[in-house]
Formats: C-alpha cells, structure tokens, sequence
C-alpha cells in the first residue's frame, strides 16, 4: 500500500511540473504582479506560477504539523 502511495505522489509531482513547463513555455510574455498598492518587476508567467506552486507547497508542509493533521500511519 506504501508503495501504491508513492507511485501516485510521483505521478502526481510529474503531471505538474509537465503542466509548469507547458505553460512557462507558451507564455513566455512577462506579467506584473500587484498586491494592494505595491508592484512588482516583470516576470515571465511560468516563473509566477512556479513560485505559487513552491510556496503552496512550502504552506502546506508548515501548516500540518502546525494544525495537527497526521503525517502518515503505520499500515500494520
């Protein structure tokens, strides 16, 4: 079963940096972002999203133990 969850979880991480890379690739424009009054530099779009990807990913690790949501069970 342990082995069944990590083939999905590698799958899962595959299909998405697939996705970035596609994107990043047919959106090379640069866009601003804007949050209340302050602007940032011109970046390329698949850069953006890949720096949303990384902190979701980042904010979620934080916040389980934080939260108290279990990591992961022993299947005995």
């Amino acid at each position: 079963m342990r082995s069944l969850a990590s083939l999905l979880t590698a799958l899962i991480l595959t299909v998405w940096i697939v996705a970035i890379a596609l994107i990043s690739v047919q959106n090379a424009a640069p866009v601003s972002l804007r949050f209340l009054n302050f602007q940032l530099i011109e970046m390329p779009f698949g850069l953006v999203l890949a720096f949303s990807a990384g902190i979701g990913v980042l904010g979620t690790a934080i916040a389980q133990p934080l939260l108290g949501f279990p990591t992961s069970r022993d299947d005995e």
